[in-house]
């Protein structure tokens, strides 16, 4: 499960204190130190019980308030942005989470705050709950390596506890490592995250699971150019044939080694050669494909 850090501290600062620290450390999960560092002024911007408020209300009267926007939609509210060429550039985020007497939950359903809705995470974030009683979660753990990828792959998820993020837990959630199905709080609740910023974060999937087939269910990081390439071969589009069959094999990306076979089975008529090509996955050298074109090949076998 996400790393407990201990940090007592009673100290407290701005958000702008807060900003221009990790503007000038960054966040590195990877680095000890830079954990630690980013995680103290995280705990100090949560000891300041009036932060948020504050900023939400100048933003509401409309005083200022540039320096937070709603990225990430409503429910989340990006409170500073990464300092450029900043290695390990890092940036905060405040996340809302409604309870179900609350009447956005009741309107909107548990499904639009990702309740019930297992996944681990593509990155690493630290995490303090900032008010309200905080979600709860079921936490797993599993081995991301050992893991193809592809939908219906069993995940070896292992169960770890369940646990609230309550005021003041101050957490380290580890990419490709975590997992959680989160319920709702008993009230509104908020945390604050630190947030580092990677662009090649984009490549590296994040899943959804089933908890009781413990199984992946899906991606949920979306791939433009894996969208692109289904439409090009859809199209008929001279050549795209052709540069699909090169990305099956040759892509370092096996989302999108996959999603090539995907568009091209989608294309053919006869199981036969639904069949050969699925056939030619598993041959592919790519783990996801391999596992992917197994399960095709026996759906197809089904009378």
């Amino acid at each position: 499960m996400p790393l407990v850090i201990d940090n007592p501290s009673s100290d407290s600062c701005s958000l702008k204190e807060c900003i221009a620290a990790l503007g000038d450390i960054g966040f590195d999960a990877d680095d000890p130190a830079s954990t630690r560092a980013a995680a103290d002024w995280l705990r100090r911007l949560a000891n300041n019980r009036t932060f948020l408020g504050d900023v939400l209300i100048d933003r509401l009267a409309g005083r200022g308030g540039d320096e937070i926007a709603s990225g990430y939609g409503p429910q989340a509210i990006v409170l500073s942005r990464p300092r450029d060429n900043c290695p390990g550039a890092a940036f905060l985020r405040a996340a809302i989470w409604p309870s179900p007497r609350d009447h956005v939950f009741q309107t909107s359903g548990a499904g639009s705050f990702v309740y019930g809705a297992p996944h681990d995470h593509n990155f690493d974030f630290l995490t303090v709950g900032y008010c309200g009683p905080g979600y709860a979660s079921d936490y797993y753990e599993y081995d991301y390596e050992a893991v193809a990828g592809y939908p219906g792959e069993d995940a070896g998820l292992r169960f770890i506890e369940r646990s609230v993020l309550s005021p003041g837990k101050l957490m380290l959630y580890r990419r490709h490592a975590d997992v959680h199905s989160q319920l709702p709080p008993e009230r509104l609740s908020v945390s604050v995250n630190v947030m580092r910023l990677d662009p090649a974060q984009g490549w590296h999937d994040q899943y959804g699971f089933d908890l009781k087939a413990g199984t992946v269910t899906r991606w949920l990081n979306p791939l433009a150019a894996e969208a692109f390439l289904r439409v090009a071969v859809a199209s008929g589009a001279p050549g795209a044939w052709d540069y699909a069959a090169w990305v099956g094999t040759r892509h370092p990306s096996e989302r999108m080694r996959l999603a090539s076979f995907e568009a091209r089975a989608e294309m053919l008529d006869k199981p036969a050669e639904v069949d050969a090509l699925w056939r030619a996955g598993e041959l592919s050298g790519s783990r996801m494909v391999a596992g992917a074109a197994r399960m095709r090949r026996g759906l197809l076998e089904q009378p």
